[in-house]
């Protein structure tokens, strides 16, 4: 088995891969590699031809595959190498990779610093454990969507959505478009996960009836599905009795969530917070692993691939200040903890230097409910470190709040993130 030594080894191709390795190697790195286990850089926005992507970061309404293919244009231009249909089986947490690839064959790859971008997963039916039959016609949105634009196959005429993630969201749009009939989107939350402009033009625009609080309890067919039993939930989310009905269909989209791809995070041993699915970060976006960073979906599930860009582009900029020796180990003594208070779901970073590359610092976090003119505030103890009012917060669309590094004083133990309605 072969050794190779790197300075940065970049694990995923896609935007969030390719903006990390773009942004270190323009930050002096000179030896990366962006290990992409796909046979091309982009990972899922390949299968993405609707557009909206790009808007802040290119200034341009583009599809998925445009944008892309302007990301991969970047990695070209600088010259930067790319293993592509390159697996990722193994991570220590001294940096060493073992990858596997037609190329070369079981290679070992040490690197000096890594970082993480392997994405997100979507939950399946295993997953939400539903009941019934196991016939054809029962899949995720994202695999419908690359059969449907990556093969030109279209996988069923009489559809049934459970979940309102983005993807199936844009997906009930796409069926309509070629000529399906969606017969209902379902949710089993109160409100739906997905970004309330995918509601309006995804569903409203097309008269798709969505029903919140109600969930498959049942399916029913043997070679291929002939349809669905639906149920209201109550407050604790189990069916209620004499509420089911029945909708046929022939085709049953899941679309209940996505599942960061941390594998190779657990095997390295770097820890993970149990509310994002991703690992615990610094606001460098480094793991709790010197040299190790994390970034895009794999980190925490984002709703804008323009904000999976910006954030991975941090992680490079952060990973070449490391390898250059301008970005030290901190201490636990020079990090402060932050937690996710009232009202918030997740945050992230969950650890916050208190010096660092730049004057303040971004947290992100996610509401967990509704809200009109919600006030969010971090607090250390009884002293406000940061405020902001917000319009309107929905779980499906992720927030921002800038803290003062300067607020992170000595005397900052711990800042709770809350909401104040």
């Amino acid at each position: 088995m072969t050794m190779k030594e790197v300075d940065l080894l970049v694990v995923g191709g896609g935007s969030a891969g390719m903006s990390a390795a773009v942004a270190a190697c323009e930050g002096g790195v000179g030896s990366i590699l962006i290990a992409e286990r796909s046979a091309d850089l982009g990972g899922i926005l390949r299968q993405c031809i609707h557009n909206g992507f790009g808007l802040r970061n290119f200034n341009a309404d583009l599809t998925g595959t445009e944008y892309a293919q302007r990301c991969a244009d970047r990695v070209r231009r600088l010259g930067i190498p790319v293993l592509t249909n390159a697996f990722v089986i193994g991570l220590t947490r001294d940096r060493v990779a073992t990858v596997v690839s037609p190329q070369n064959g079981l290679e070992k790859i040490r690197a000096k610093s890594v970082i993480l971008a392997m994405g997100c997963r979507e939950r399946s039916r295993g997953a939400l454990l539903i009941p019934g039959q196991r016939p054809a016609g029962v899949l995720t949105a994202g695999t419908a969507q690359r059969y449907l634009n990556l093969e030109g196959y279209l996988p069923g005429r009489k559809i049934v959505i459970l979940g309102s993630g983005d993807i199936g969201l844009i997906m009930a749009r796409q069926f309509v478009l070629e000529g399906a009939r969606v017969q209902e989107v379902v949710e089993l939350r109160s409100f739906s996960g997905g970004l309330p402009r995918n509601i309006a033009q995804c569903l409203d625009d097309f008269q798709i009836p969505l029903s919140l609080n109600t969930t498959v309890v049942n399916i029913h067919g043997r070679s291929r599905v002939e349809g669905v039993t639906v149920a209201q939930v109550d407050a604790s989310r189990r069916p209620v009795p004499d509420t089911e009905r029945f909708i046929e269909c022939d085709t049953l989209l899941i679309s209940a969530g996505l599942i960061p791809e941390n594998e190779l995070t657990r095997q390295a041993g770097i820890p993970l917070s149990p509310s994002t699915g991703g690992a615990l970060v610094d606001d460098c976006l480094m793991t709790q692993t010197d040299g190790i960073f994390s970034c895009g979906n794999v980190l925490h599930v984002h709703d804008l691939v323009d904000n999976v860009s910006d954030e991975a582009a941090a992680a490079g900029r952060n990973a070449a200040l490391y390898l250059s020796g301008r970005l030290p180990e901190a201490s636990r003594q020079s990090l402060v903890p932050v937690e996710a208070g009232k009202g918030i779901t997740a945050v992230t970073p969950q650890r916050l230097r208190r010096m660092g590359p730049s004057d303040r610092v971004i947290l992100s976090f996610r509401s967990g409910d509704v809200h009109l003119n919600a006030k969010v505030t971090a607090k250390d103890g009884d002293h406000i470190v940061a405020s902001r009012r917000y319009a309107v917060l929905v779980p499906g669309e992720m927030q921002n709040i800038a803290i003062p590094r300067s607020a992170l004083s000595a005397a900052a133990n711990r800042l709770i993130l809350s909401l104040e309605v």
